[in-house]
């Protein structure tokens, strides 16, 4: 079982979106343990099946459902599933999100004859892959707020977590695209705060720094299980001087969530990356 930093949940209703994913589902998982009845959504239906059914065999509550957080009638289908079965939504973890290698330059630095080399150069950058990122990122954190923060309103407790990235404050190289789509997220946080803050909503977001999780291990490692030179770049200006492990982000959450502890929290969006973000490189 996690730690649950004192944070009770009991009789609370969390919907976690991506909670197929390796990050997302340890969320679902933790929010259970702290007592919460957890609606495990994802657009795979077979992974959010399996974190469902792991932390139902733990003795706790969760149900999967199969979720496209681009469609608002996949989401209003699933708000009345979640309603009947499981009751209002409490927590709402805004997890869906990721890149696209459509919307990724191949080098960090353009050069002198990159536009007639065999080489994606910001020229090149794939439209609909860039269209794909900040809709998968924006819209798909916007439109599960539009749905499930009705049944916040009014209610004592209600938050709103977002996962935004390390990436919003200094932009990586070659990922344009998902670099501001999060910085849209942080900022969409702040502003849904502020929106919501007479009717007893808080919203926040965390910014995980560096993570080893499915989408990312291919650029990360490579097939022999070495480090690629760009984890020895991220590694050599993270000051902890390695990758995060998934259950670090655990005590951000909960506290966040911890309406005796947090209560007096909106609007903030925290890194937790090892001192990436803080680090200058001197």
């Amino acid at each position: 079982m996690a730690l649950t930093f004192g944070t009770d949940l009991s009789g609370k209703v969390a919907v976690v979106t991506g909670a197929g994913g390796v990050l997302c589902g340890m969320f679902a998982k933790t929010l259970a343990e702290a007592g919460a009845k957890v609606a495990v959504l994802d657009l795979n239906e077979q992974a959010a099946k399996e974190i469902a059914d792991t932390i139902e065999k733990e003795g706790f509550t969760a149900k999967a459902y199969k979720a496209n957080v681009l469609e608002r009638s996949s989401l209003e289908e699933v708000h009345a599933s979640i309603l009947a079965e499981l009751g209002p939504c409490d927590i709402l973890i805004n997890g869906a999100g990721g890149n696209n290698a459509r919307a990724n330059t191949d080098k960090e630095y353009f050069e002198m004859g990159d536009i007639e080399a065999d080489v994606k150069s910001f020229f090149d950058l794939d439209q609909s892959g860039v269209e794909f990122v900040f809709n998968l990122n924006f819209l798909g954190t916007l439109l599960p707020c539009q749905i499930f923060a009705k049944d916040m309103i009014g209610r004592e407790g209600c938050s709103i977590l977002n996962i935004s990235s390390m990436n919003a404050f200094t932009p990586l190289t070659k990922i344009p695209a998902y670099s501001g789509a999060k910085a849209a997220i942080s900022n969409f946080t702040q502003w849904l705060a502020v929106h919501f803050s007479k009717v007893g909503i808080r919203v926040n977001a965390i910014a995980p720094g560096f993570f080893v999780t499915q989408q990312n291990e291919k650029l990360l490692f490579n097939e022999d299980g070495t480090p690629t030179k760009r984890t020895e770049k991220i590694l050599s200006a993270t000051p902890m001087g390695r990758f995060g492990d998934a259950s670090e982000l655990n005590g951000a959450l909960l506290f966040f969530l911890n309406n005796e502890a947090a209560s007096f929290i909106t609007g903030v969006v925290l890194p937790i990356d090892g001192g990436f973000s803080a680090y200058s490189g001197v």
